[in-house]
């Protein structure tokens, strides 16, 4: 006969084992503490996939975020080794995914601006090699609204002729290698505010001077009004000029040379 006070001691190390089997964060023990996490968790990864939450994805954004239109945000996963790609995502969103990027030959980070409709905390999820998802992320404060406004760029009649211009910047980072930064002129709209379709940059990609890759970025809707992107380049991968193309959701091409 078992006695009771040994069958509670099987049940505790049993537990105990299980807990320790589990892979870290797939208990959905979320350190910012959404309720919505466990909804973003089944809608944006596959059931079977490995999702842990990991200090070393870096997202930086400020804590209160005056203007919910233009809410800048980096993302580093350097400390990683091996990232294939990185999703970035705000929760409470009537959009969540804002952007998704492959580090094809740049630093695994990406600086961009965005649209919060609330507070929310805002993550980033770097896939690894091994098929794992390592999450990591940040609370914002805001008033809100930033998704259903119209964009500023649809009241004139001004973005219709600059539609896609690029602009940019090249310059030497301290750590080595370079920074690219680029504004393109879009008006972003997300087809939340009334009588606006959506239409937004779908894809973008920025390749050296031989065209070989060095990102490629896919965008959602929450990306701000004349989007900015800032793209680190090792120093390996440096090159005497870059290339950026890509192309809105209603097929507008957008094409650059950066020369430096």
């Amino acid at each position: 006969m078992i006695k009771p006070h040994a069958l509670a001691a099987a049940s505790l190390m049993l537990a105990c084992s299980l807990a320790l089997a589990a892979p870290k964060g797939d208990a959905q023990n979320d350190p910012l503490g959404s309720h919505n996490w466990s909804y973003m968790r089944k809608d944006l990864f596959p059931a079977t996939a490995r999702v842990i939450f990991d200090e070393r994805v870096k997202v930086s954004a400020p804590l209160t975020a005056e203007n919910p239109m233009n809410v800048p945000v980096s993302v580093d996963a350097a400390a990683l080794p091996g990232v294939t790609e990185v999703l970035v995502f705000a929760d409470l969103n009537p959009i969540a995914r804002i952007v998704r990027f492959g580090p094809t030959g740049a630093h695994p980070g990406l600086g961009f601006r965005i649209k919060l409709q609330q507070s929310s905390p805002v993550r980033a999820a770097a896939r690894t090699a091994d098929g794992t998802w390592h999450v990591g992320g940040t609370w914002v404060n805001t008033t809100g609204g930033g998704c259903t406004l119209p964009s500023a760029g649809s009241a004139s009649p001004e973005w219709q002729k600059r539609l896609g211009e690029v602009s940019s910047r090249v310059w030497e980072r301290k750590e080595g290698g370079e920074r690219i930064r680029l504004r393109i002129i879009h008006p972003e709209d997300t087809g939340l505010a009334a009588g606006i379709p959506a239409f937004y940059i779908q894809a973008l990609d920025v390749a050296d001077a031989q065209g070989k890759a060095l990102m490629h970025i896919e965008g959602f809707e929450p990306l701000s009004e004349n989007p900015v992107f800032t793209v680190d380049i090792p120093a390996a991968r440096a090159s005497t000029g870059y290339q950026v193309s890509g192309r809105d959701n209603n097929g507008n091409a957008i094409s650059a040379t950066i020369e430096k």
